[in-house]
């Protein structure tokens, strides 16, 4: 029997989970339908693979820095679908350390991500094959390469192979080898602000706060395999829609927490774009229950699906947000076009795991202020202590207990996000924060995308909330750019829904109706689109170099 001290690993936590409930479906798409049991063995046999090939676990984590890696890692270069959540399960059964690649990335930025991994095996769909190629020349340590065939056609590069022949068949027993609640899962960071950092997580610890370990509204930890056993023995065979990328952090902590809890996870057939109405059809055809959503970039299309079908969409109860802002205006939308749904807005980060919770119905919808889980606080601004509650001042949003090791390779950046604050360790990320007096936080927005003018600090969410309740703005990013009086100004790009007309000063007077006036935009820059990554977060790169080049 296992106790309160148990340490967790993901293997473990689904062979516990298929002994129960094993003929039960993991995960379905389309055409294709995988129990459990299904998964548990393909991924066995992908683990055995990588082992035969030498990847494996060199050096243990107690003999390792945060910042350091003991491990083989093997990049996921791949759209949704069973293999990706199978290369995660086999990875941590060979004792590989996954991680996530972001499959929109130009050859500069492929290459520059797997040279900071050091990753030496990769899993790719063949569409991705011609990047792939491009930049092996210069990545030697890459040397084990899985591809995944599709629709694409393109043949296995030289040295690959092919993904189902690993999986497809064979013997089901895993590697020789122990997975240990040290093994690592390494999530990368968008790089939409700065570049690409890998966040190291010991498995138990993202187990714990972001995989199913511990409820986010009760506290209460999972004790031992058997209670997640159980749990999902007992559950109901729910099904979950995850629409992100599984290269977002947020869609994975989905899948594992569907996984440990015994649900479904739901994939569109349409995987290299968002497709609202690909997406109710399959809500209608699979019963699905919940769908998670990054952002009003997926919320408000998804709203206007469900405004305009005629499908049975009763099964429906819940829409989970979570990586981004989902907007007041995107939350009504959706509540709607479906009366009675339930939409959870989430907060989390690569480097905290999940944090905290809103929830809005019918009658009830907000944004900003959130219900803290049980290890988020505010920090002051000096990082020299913990902000009480009712505390007059902004801070930093923080969280204790289960926290990442580090940055991979970058002691300096990992002492600075993760201090110790009154002998305990903190992770600190960078978002500003108030604690408000009766318990719950605002939050106010990323620092590092905070608008300095005239000595004033405006929060580029807060701008882009007021653009976006405007009827005839389809998507909004707001950012600063250099200006002589004020040191930075406020500037919007903006997206205009289709048939829309509406002038800048039009949009600026609205969003005073909401803001302080030195708050407001002294520009608005109109785009046909608005650049954002696949899963759906603002590229805040990209939206200042909008803002500077419409500078007079």
């Amino acid at each position: 029997m296992t106790d309160a001290a148990t340490q967790f690993t993901v293997p473990a936590a689904a062979d516990a989970v298929a002994a129960v409930i094993g003929d039960r479906e993991l995960i379905i798409q389309g055409d294709r339908r995988y129990t459990y049991a299904q998964i548990i063995e393909r991924a066995n046999r992908l683990a055995r693979y990588l082992h035969s090939r030498g990847l494996r676990c060199h050096t243990e984590r107690s003999a390792l820095a945060g910042h350091e890696v003991g491990q083989d890692l093997l990049g996921i270069y791949a759209y949704n679908g069973p293999e990706y959540v199978e290369a995660m399960l086999g990875s941590w059964r060979a004792r590989v350390a996954p991680f996530n690649v972001n499959y929109r990335y130009v050859k500069s930025e492929l290459q520059y991500l797997l040279a900071d991994a050091g990753a030496t095996a990769l899993i790719y769909h063949a569409t991705f094959a011609p990047r792939v190629a491009e930049v092996l020349p210069d990545l030697p340590q890459l040397r084990v390469l899985i591809q995944i065939a599709d629709e694409s056609g393109n043949d296995l590069l030289y040295g690959a192979v092919d993904y189902e022949s690993i999986v497809g068949s064979g013997a089901t027993e895993p590697p020789p080898v122990e997975p240990s609640p040290d093994d690592l899962y390494v999530l990368y960071t968008g790089g939409t602000t700065g570049m690409p950092k890998g966040v190291l997580w010991r498995q138990h610890d993202i187990f714990m706060t972001s995989f199913g370990g511990r409820s986010l509204y009760t506290g209460e930890v999972a004790t031992s395999y058997e209670e997640i056993a159980k749990r999902c023995a007992d559950a109901p065979q729910t099904r979950l829609m995850i629409l992100p990328p599984l290269m977002h952090g947020a869609a994975q902590w989905a899948v594992m927490t569907a996984m440990t809890t015994g649900q479904s996870v739901v994939f569109s057939s349409v995987t290299n774009t968002f497709d609202a109405d690909e997406v109710v059809r399959t809500i209608e055809r699979e019963n699905v229950m919940a769908v998670t959503v990054v952002g009003d970039a997926m919320a408000r299309p998804l709203a206007d699906a469900f405004a305009r079908t005629s499908a049975d969409l009763s099964s429906l109860a819940v829409v989970a947000n979570g990586g981004a802002l989902l907007t007041p205006t995107a939350k009504q939308r959706l509540i709607e076009a479906k009366p009675g749904l339930i939409v959870v807005d989430g907060v989390g980060s690569s480097e905290t795991g999940a944090q905290m919770t809103h929830m809005s119905a019918s009658g009830a919808v907000a944004t900003g202020k959130f219900t803290a889980g049980p290890d988020t606080f505010v920090a002051a601004e000096d990082l020299s202590a913990i902000l009480e509650p009712g505390h007059d001042g902004i801070g930093w949003l923080a969280q204790r207990g289960y926290v990442p090791l580090g940055y991979k390779g970058d002691a300096v950046k990992t002492a600075a996000t993760f201090p110790v604050i009154d002998g305990v360790r903190y992770s600190v990320p960078g978002d500003r924060a108030r604690h408000l007096a009766d318990g719950s936080i605002e939050l106010l927005g990323r620092d590092s995308v905070t608008i300095n003018s005239g000595g004033e600090k405006i929060f580029a969410e807060e701008v882009e909330t007021a653009i976006a309740s405007h009827p005839a703005v389809a998507d909004v990013v707001v950012s600063g750019r250099p200006s002589e009086q004020w040191g930075q100004e406020v500037v919007a790009i903006v997206a205009l829904a289709e048939g829309a007309s509406v002038d800048a000063q039009e949009l600026i007077d609205h969003a005073a109706g909401s803001l302080a006036r030195y708050k407001l935009p002294k520009a608005v820059v109109f785009r046909p689109v608005i650049e954002r990554s696949p899963a759906g977060k603002a590229d805040y790169r990209w939206a200042r170099e909008q803002a500077i080049s419409e500078s007079s």
